[in-house]
């Protein structure tokens, strides 16, 4: 197979590395739409705290992915680009259902939050490998945060919608995972134990904003910060491993 390393350290693998995400995304993509929405005519009872924390999650999901689809694009192999392009379609209807999630419970969707701001700059400094390092972050923490929407909010429509989204969210860290793998396989050993022990410092500092900034609503899902800090950084072990080749790389 032959192979091409660009300005990130990234091998790029023959047009086929990369088909088999093609067909996961494009397969998720037909079942989506052969499932339908969520009835969104049901309504949806939320507390105001969870109103604040769902509307700061949604303009997360939101963007156009401009920057991440270019870079993809620029690392020399179409799948991944390909797979990349759908990627970014998944967040945006994440977006898009927690739009229509708040807009069931009658609230409306916020035009920006600091928080979210922050990363996108942060993802935009340098090239690929880092903005799929920050990316990750984003993931990791959101696993955890839907998981406690869909098992605690107490809301049919709520659970559906986030259940939806943490579904997707599985998927995806497989395939940055395996990514960053090939990434950081261009890095001796000690240098690519160092950037996943600066991922998970990272990773940490992004889940004690989040446990702070979402206290109350995650109170009310049932779930106390500590608990939720805990948990993200435990569940980012075997992720680090995967990324830095110390561990399998995560099923889908």
């Amino acid at each position: 197979m032959i192979k091409n390393v660009d300005g990130n350290g990234i091998e790029s693998q023959s047009a086929n590395g990369y088909a088999d995400w093609v067909d996961d995304f494009t397969a998720e993509r037909e079942r989506r739409a052969a499932l339908g929405d969520p009835v969104w005519a049901q309504g949806a009872e939320l507390p105001a705290a969870l109103v604040r924390s769902i509307q700061r999650f949604q303009v997360g999901e939101d963007g156009d992915g401009v920057e991440l689809r270019a870079k993809a694009a620029a690392a020399g192999d179409p799948a991944y680009a390909e797979a990349v392009a759908l990627f970014v379609a998944e967040e945006q209807n994440h977006a898009r259902m927690l739009a229509l999630l708040l807009s069931a419970a009658g609230a409306e969707t916020l035009c920006g939050h600091w928080s979210d701001a922050a990363f996108v700059r942060l993802r935009r400094l340098l090239g690929l490998r880092l903005e799929l390092l920050v990316l990750m972050v984003a993931e990791v923490v959101a696993l955890r945060y839907y998981r406690a929407l869909r098992d605690g909010a107490g809301d049919r429509l709520t659970a559906e919608v986030a259940g939806r989204i943490l579904a997707d969210e599985e998927r995806h860290v497989p395939f940055h995972c395996r990514r960053l793998r090939e990434s950081l396989a261009a890095l001796p050993a000690p240098g690519r134990y160092a950037a996943t022990t600066g991922w998970r410092a990272l990773l940490a500092g992004a889940a004690l904003v989040v446990a702070y900034d979402h206290g109350p609503a995650l109170r009310g899902l049932g779930v106390r910060r500590a608990s939720f800090f805990r948990d993200v950084l435990r569940s980012s072990a075997p992720m680090a491993a995967a990324m830095d080749g110390r561990g399998p790389l995560p099923g889908r």
